[in-house]
């Protein structure tokens, strides 16, 4: 920014963005090129050379996306000193975008179903933001003190894409209405589980033979 003036977006960046928008609304094998150079003002040359192809663009769109997603969770997640309280705002407003008429779901498992080859650079992208997202609930797991973190993270994960799959389909009153209720209820059940160590030594603990009754 000079003299209040922001300075205009590089030709890459305008590219990034104008591809992202068109890639999640109307999905990535839909859009071409051509459309993504006309929508972000720039020409075809301009685009070849800040990306080798589309499958480039792509990479670096999901890139761009899961990042962002991230950064996003950690800050909600950093909001006050009530880590459940504040894992249920940020599922509130899921549950509230997922719910919309244009949503269109989680770009990176919207990627994985076009992208159906494992050594495709716009599903390995896809999988390595999901692969950080999965590992950040397993944290979170660890801290709300779950007994098991990986079930617990791994079952938050569930509801959560179940929720990014079914807004598309059901969209308003649809079960990710009912996301935050759901999680709840699977965090309270989890937090009632008695440690693995604890039912390990219940198991390993002698049991009492019963007195036989004097005749």
């Amino acid at each position: 920014m000079v003299n209040g003036v922001k300075a205009p977006k590089r030709a890459a960046e305008r590219i990034r963005e104008t591809a992202e928008e068109l890639f999640y609304r109307e999905g990535i094998r839909a859009v071409g090129v051509d459309e993504i150079v006309a929508r972000a003002g720039v020409t075809k040359p301009s685009l070849y050379r800040s990306y080798a192809s589309k499958d480039e663009l792509v990479a670096d769109c999901l890139r761009h996306h899961g990042g962002k997603h991230l950064e996003a969770f950690d800050a909600a997640l950093a909001q006050g000193n009530d880590l459940r309280a504040a894992f249920r705002t940020w599922l509130t407003s899921l549950s509230e975008r997922a719910t919309k008429p244009d949503y269109r779901g989680c770009g990176n498992s919207n990627a994985v179903v076009e992208y159906p080859q494992i050594d495709h650079p716009a599903r390995k992208v896809a999988a390595a933001n999901k692969s950080r997202f999965r590992a950040r609930l397993h944290a979170l797991a660890k801290e709300l003190g779950a007994p098991q973190p990986g079930l617990l993270g791994d079952m938050l994960l569930l509801l959560i894409e179940g929720s990014y799959t079914s807004g598309q389909l059901f969209g308003a009153g649809g079960p990710a209405s009912h996301l935050v209720q759901a999680v709840d209820m699977m965090i309270d059940a989890h937090l009632a589980i008695a440690p693995p160590s604890a039912l390990c030594a219940a198991k390993s603990k002698p049991q009492s033979k019963p007195k036989r009754r004097q005749a």
